[in-house]
């Protein structure tokens, strides 16, 4: 069947109610919207002609305005031109949340550029891999992974590499303080234009700061925005300026609440993902809001620049507000300083319930769950602020936004209530995957629909759950199992602070559902405890087979569990190790998680 006649069968399905959903839209929210004819560096000039003495970026008291980020950007961009960077061309960015990322980023766009941000956690073969993919020239990088830059460098797969340090952008005393603090991470990076490698700072010197005259489309590739890959190298969804402005205005608008000028933003989400540019950078500067940087998660630290500057709107990952959860247990001084907090929207992964219903309590503000993917600039759903709100599901389609569930193998349209492949259509879909014409074809149909390979269901009024991503389903005893609804289950124990729950294969043969968990510290739980807990809330074949406790769990840059690195570690164990974490019949090991007094 083609796509066209997917489409039309959708049509013919859902012909009483095409959009079930719009009968929920908060008062305020439109069904669809009159989008600027804007580019990403017109959203800047936009915020400083509106809030031109706010903060654009707070960086430990360093605090620098929309006003100032603009000029610094137009010096930024006006470097770069003067090195060589062509139109079209692609820069690599492998930074944190910096100043600096913010003043790359807008410079690169407004020179013309294509901004291809990596996680500055890459080992070398992968940064390696990615220049050679994106053809860039130009790398911009944090000076803490030169190690893995100079080879490339070295071998002359990228020209220019502009390096920079946490310390470039802090206040005065700390800039100072920060080489006597911190002297084991700083690596010293010589200012060598001869070999094609520059200092940030003493590039920006001197540049004139007035606006380049490069002229640029809403239509022009802004991003190379680079998918995990699950297998083999990851792919660079491209990403134009109108499908990353029409993704924030969305998102804005399904804010109706949020105050233009007034709201205080807490990036911890990453710049370099998808998730964190709209949600934290974009999102951001269209609200004029002061954006306090946060370039690495620490607990303490995070709880620390939040009694400072009081966020009101936090958008994150489930594990960063369990993670908050906890610290604030026991503790009224940090309880009270949550309560600035007023907006989240969380993604990146499933929102546990009880993860929700706690932080909200503590904040008094409202946490929303959403949904969205690299190749949608990310975001495509969102529940409700206010009405009709469904705990769970990921929510609604944004504003201009269709979505239907179809047959994983057909791709047929399917009715209301069964579950199937989450597809999506709206002006915030990718143009496509860089150089993968196949790929593309793959996911993406002639008339826009993107299939997201993720498992959902759509319920009569329009909600969508997510039940699984494809890839993660468990298929034991012939029964698909799903990890979701095992971790929706194990959170409601008192007792566990974080689980995952992954296919691993068994020694008797076919896979079977494992689940990793986490204890809160200084309690302690049985296997077969674990067992029981579940023995009454899921089918006998949807219990865990497999139970291991652990420290921690492995996390990306964005907070999200990597289940791929769970599995990974498994298929190494040897047979004798596999039974140690058998549950049934469940061994009598009581594990304690020991209390620990973490770092102020």
């Amino acid at each position: 069947m083609s796509d066209q006649q997917s489409t039309s069968n959708a049509g013919e399905l859902r012909m009483n109610d095409p959009k079930p959903w719009l009968r929920y839209y908060q008062t305020g929210v439109p069904a669809t919207i009159d989008y600027p004819d804007w580019t990403i560096p017109d959203l800047l000039r936009q915020t400083v002609a509106d809030h031109p003495d706010n903060d654009a970026a707070i960086f430990y008291g360093r605090r620098i305005t929309y006003r100032e980020m603009d000029k610094l950007s137009s010096q930024f961009a006006n470097r770069l031109i003067e090195l060589g960077l062509k139109p079209g061309e692609p820069v690599l960015v492998v930074l944190a949340n910096l100043p600096q990322f913010m003043i790359a980023h807008f410079g690169i766009l407004k020179a013309g550029g294509i901004v291809a941000a990596l996680n500055p956690l890459l080992v070398e073969r992968e940064i390696t891999e990615l220049a050679q993919d994106s053809g860039a020239r130009f790398i911009i990088a944090l000076d803490r992974v030169w190690d893995r830059v100079a080879p490339i460098v070295g071998r002359g797969l990228v020209e220019t590499a502009i390096v920079t340090g946490v310390q470039d952008y802090l206040p005065g005393v700390k800039r100072l303080l920060y080489p006597l603090k911190y002297r084991k991470e700083i690596v010293k990076v010589e200012h060598a234009p001869e070999r094609g490698i520059l200092q940030f700072r003493k590039l920006m010197k001197g540049a004139p700061d007035t606006p380049p005259q490069v002229q640029i489309s809403p239509d022009d590739i802004a991003a190379f925005q680079y998918t995990g890959g699950t297998t083999g190298l990851p792919k660079a969804a491209v990403l134009t300026h109108r499908n990353i402005i029409s993704n924030a205005i969305q998102v804005r608008r399904w804010l109706p609440d949020a105050d233009p000028g007034k709201e205080v933003l807490m990036a911890i989400l990453p710049f370099f993902h998808a998730y964190g540019g709209t949600l934290a950078l974009h999102l951001g500067v269209y609200l004029g809001a002061s954006i306090v940087l946060v370039p690495r998660f620490d607990l303490a630290d995070v709880m620390t620049l939040i009694q400072k500057y009081q966020p009101t709107m936090l958008p994150g990952v489930p594990t960063l507000y369990n993670a908050l959860n906890r610290a604030v247990e026991n503790n009224p001084e940090r309880r009270k300083a949550l309560g600035s907090i007023r907006l989240c929207v969380s993604g990146g992964a499933p929102l546990p319930v009880e993860v929700q219903r706690r932080f909200e309590e503590i904040t008094g503000g409202r946490v929303i769950e959403g949904y969205g993917l690299s190749e949608a600039s990310p975001v495509t759903h969102g529940n409700p602020l206010e009405g009709r709100v469904r705990p769970g599901t990921i929510g609604i389609p944004m504003p201009d936004t269709d979505a239907m569930i179809v047959d994983i193998a057909t791709r047929e349209p399917l009715p209301q209530g069964k579950r199937g492949e989450l597809a999506v259509r709206g002006p915030q879909i990718m143009r496509g995957y860089w150089h993968r014409e196949a790929d593309t074809a793959a996911v993406l149909s002639e008339d826009g629909w993107l299939y997201t390979g993720d498992i959902a269901i759509m319920d009569e009024d329009g909600f969508f759950e997510i039940v699984d991503r494809q890839k993660d389903v468990i298929i034991t005893g012939g029964e698909n199992v799903y990890p979701r609804e095992i971790e929706e289950v194990l959170y409601q124990h008192p007792k566990i602070e974080e689980v995952a729950v992954a296919a691993v294969e068994h020694a008797v043969g076919g896979q079977v559902a494992k689940a990793y968990i986490v204890l809160v510290e200084g309690e302690a739980l049985t296997r077969r405890e674990v067992l029981q807990f579940c023995s009454d809330k899921l089918a006998k074949f949807k219990i865990p087979r497999l139970i291991e406790f652990r420290e921690s769990l492995p996390k990306s840059a964005a907070g999200k569990v990597l289940r791929r690195e769970l599995q990974e570690a498994e298929s190494h164990k040897t047979a004798q190790q596999q039974a140690e974490d058998e549950v049934l019949p469940a061994p009598e090991d009581t594990v304690t998680r020991p209390s620990e007094t973490p770092a102020e």
